[in-house]
């Protein structure tokens, strides 16, 4: 299960320094209901960290805990499990009737941004609709784009008459209007991943926003995967960004998975 992690994030809470009540942060309780309803041999859970710091979440632990799960959870990077993505996500796992709740191990390499999308072809050129929507910006981000460094630039490189008065004045957030590098793992791909104004989702090289397909590519899906391209940019910018990237949630069930057929082996 996801529950709707807004509530919780950085980005909405500021980086903690404030409290949020979303109603959809009680839906965490719906996945215990499922799991006291169904009663499943395993119970997976991903959100973002701030979760753990949560009241409800030491709530949500001790409910399985009492229907006779096993339950451990950690912080894992996507960037160590396939992921060309730096992206930090709380995972929760519960087995039945267990002692002891195993995780898999992390990766020894990352997939930087030029491995996952150095080789795709020319954006607009392509014939991939999801690689081809046209980005329209005024000709101030424009010019904007051009002047930030290339392969991992960022805003403070701009000249003093293109830094926005806004941005001067704000703390933190500093990816906003940054390239990514070519070498490194991309940052965290967010609903507005479309958007330079909404982090570090220029492109290493060209003067554009990254594409929703390097996006999608970035969050982990295959490069072949279809997306329903007629529900507009925005929808699709935030499926892509509000996802679960597949290897993180591929390593950690299949993992899962394997130790419970391992116990019932052993029994």
């Amino acid at each position: 299960g996801c529950p709707p992690c807004q509530g919780y994030s950085t980005v909405r809470t500021l980086n903690r320094g404030r409290s949020v009540d979303d109603q959809r942060n009680d839906l965490l309780f719906e996945l215990l209901r499922f799991a006291r309803v169904l009663r499943p041999r395993a119970v997976m859970l991903e959100n973002v960290p701030g979760l753990a710091g949560d009241g409800r979440f030491k709530r949500f632990v001790t409910g399985l805990r009492s229907l006779g799960y096993g339950v451990e959870y950690r912080v894992a990077n996507a960037a160590n499990f396939g992921v060309p993505q730096r992206r930090r996500r709380l995972i929760l796992i519960a087995h039945e009737n267990a002692t002891r709740v195993e995780f898999p191990k992390a990766s020894t390499s990352a997939i930087t941004v030029r491995q996952a999308i150095e080789r795709l072809p020319i954006a607009g050129q392509s014939g991939d609709k999801l690689h081809d929507m046209k980005q329209k910006r005024s000709q101030k981000v424009k010019e904007i784009i051009a002047l930030v460094p290339r392969n991992g630039g960022s805003r403070s490189s701009l000249p003093k008459r293109l830094r926005l008065k806004c941005h001067q004045k704000l703390e933190g957030f500093s990816d906003i209007y940054g390239r990514m590098a070519w070498d490194d793992v991309a940052p965290t791909i967010t609903s507005g991943c479309h958007n330079p104004s909404k982090g570090r989702f220029i492109h290493p090289s060209h003067n554009r926003a990254i594409t929703l397909r390097e996006a999608a590519i970035l969050q982990g899906f295959p490069p072949s995967y279809r997306f329903p391209v007629k529900a507009g940019k925005e929808r699709l910018s935030r499926m892509i960004g509000n996802a679960l990237p597949p290897p993180l949630v591929a390593a950690h069930a299949g993992f899962a998975a394997l130790r419970l057929r391992a116990r019932r082996a052993a029994q």
